[in-house]
């Protein structure tokens, strides 16, 4: 059992040597760093330890073992499932957020608190990048434990193929260096197993070039989904590496540059980037476009950076979320017209259906290279609601679930950063039966309490002593 009550002679004592911030309730930016992204999660946590740096972490997650704590660990603010924050104890890394960028090595060393918006700013001053997202205040930590990937992955892999190394606080408040040569084991965990076996402080990329990105974006009417949805898949499965094309279906927003007669209703909006030469990518983009009725034609050559700030600019906006997702196993024609049904059926204007494709240098690295999963899938899907009213949580919950009972039968596991609170039944399936229990003896051996369950979990098996 695990509490969310701080005995006050040690807390007075970890106090005493804490060189970070605590916060308490009461204090007057309380409020403020106990709020999350994800508006429909609300926790009061006892205890926020701001930490300064990889020595904090070791006092905090020391006082969270002895004192058997509930205690999450907060990046970016960003766990759909509300996993960054809880009632005991919070470790917040969100101090920790320096980038040093070696340009001669092509390596960048980024801390645990780091936004994928610094690390962009950081490693574009020299023109070069990771794979990692999409949206620039998310937090690099936990996009990265549970696999990374965006506009470069079809390119250069996920976050995760790009790491040398990283730097890990467990539960027994060790800290450990977990690279192909050292504790490779906990390596390989790490690299798509989450949050489950401790605070990771530091991490290690390599990174690529990566200059001014070809653009664009296209709105097509539902009525031509079909055709539209179906040019994508064709279309994906033979492109080169260098093309990203990613599908959201959404209600078109009342911007002027949208034709009246679709604002407001299902549509189809088309992003595409190109990352190589700029003349081929304007080549691809075109052939791209005919495949339906194009509105709203936006091109841009974009600096990276700027791309990656081009979904959700404002990290500020408290909007209620919930997802469901699944790697789309299969995409037959029967498969995009649930894609369709559902985006024909979205319960607000925030709420979207991703269609993201896979493939390239995602699919060339071998599946039990690291505990990542299903990389051999051609695309993920993520039934994306968001929303603002309170009032009007049942509503736009129940369609994203509906919506997902009707492609089960086209998904193959999940992708744990977009799952929900109460999905753990879906961990399991997520990895597999073979690389599962490997992550269970890995919890075992590094964390066989369960001190960081707060994650899509994978518990530890039982002590013999439990077991009998």
């Amino acid at each position: 059992m695990q509490s969310t009550d701080i005995d006050a002679s040690s807390l007075a004592e970890f106090s005493e040597s804490f060189r970070g911030e605590l916060v308490r309730p009461g204090d007057v930016d309380y409020d403020d760093f106990r709020k999350v992204w994800n508006g429909t999660v609300d926790r009061h946590p006892a205890l926020i330890a701001r930490c300064a740096d990889t020595t904090d972490v070791v006092a905090a997650v020391n006082l969270a073992r002895e004192q058997e704590l509930l205690v999450a660990v907060r990046g970016g603010r960003h766990s759909m499932a509300g996993f960054s924050t809880c009632d005991g104890m919070v470790i917040d890394l969100s101090p920790m957020s320096s980038v040093r960028v070696s340009r001669s090595r092509r390596r960048a060393t980024a801390q645990g608190g780091c936004l994928l918006g610094a690390f962009d700013a950081a490693t574009q001053a020299y023109r070069l990048a990771t794979p990692a997202g999409v949206v620039s205040h998310t937090g690099l930590g936990g996009l990265v434990l549970g696999g990374g990937f965006g506009w470069l992955s079809r390119k250069y892999g996920l976050s995760i193929d790009n790491l040398n190394e990283i730097e890990i606080v467990t539960a027994n408040g060790k800290v450990l260096t977990a690279s192909e040569t050292e504790n490779a084991d906990l390596f390989w965990g790490l690299r798509g197993g989450g949050g489950n076996f401790g605070v990771v402080t530091k991490f290690d990329f390599n990174l690529h070039v990566v200059g001014s990105i070809r653009f664009a974006s296209v709105y097509y009417s539902m009525d031509e989904g079909r055709q539209v949805l179906r040019a994508w898949r064709d279309h994906i499965e033979t492109a080169p590496d260098e093309l990203t094309w990613i599908n959201y279906l959404r209600i078109a927003p009342p911007l002027p540059e949208i034709p009246e007669h679709l604002r407001g209703k299902p549509s189809i909006c088309a992003e595409i980037g190109w990352i190589g030469d700029l003349h081929d990518g304007e080549r691809a983009i075109d052939e791209i476009i005919g495949c339906g009725t194009a509105y709203a034609v936006t091109k841009a050559t974009l600096p990276y950076r700027a791309l990656q700030a081009y979904q959700f600019p404002n990290g500020d906006i408290a909007e209620r979320n919930y997802s469901k997702n699944g790697y789309l196993g299969t995409m037959t024609d029967e498969a995009l017209d649930v894609a369709l049904e559902a985006g024909a059926g979205i319960t607000s204007p925030m709420s979207q259906i991703e269609l993201m494709p896979l493939g390239g240098a995602v699919a060339r690295v071998p599946e039990e290279a690291m505990a990542y999963s299903n990389r051999w899938a051609p695309a993920v899907l993520i039934l994306a609601a968001s929303w603002l009213d309170p009032a009007e949580d049942e509503r736009h919950i129940a369609w994203s679930r509906r919506s997902y009972a009707a492609f089960e039968p086209y998904l193959a596991g999940g992708y744990i950063n977009f799952m929900s609170e109460g999905e753990g039944d879906r961990t399991e399936d997520t990895y597999g039966g073979s690389k599962f229990s490997r992550l269970r003896a890995l919890k075992t051996k590094f964390d066989p309490d369960n001190l960081f369950r707060l994650n899509q979990n994978i518990e530890p098996y039982p002590r013999k002593s439990e077991a009998a």
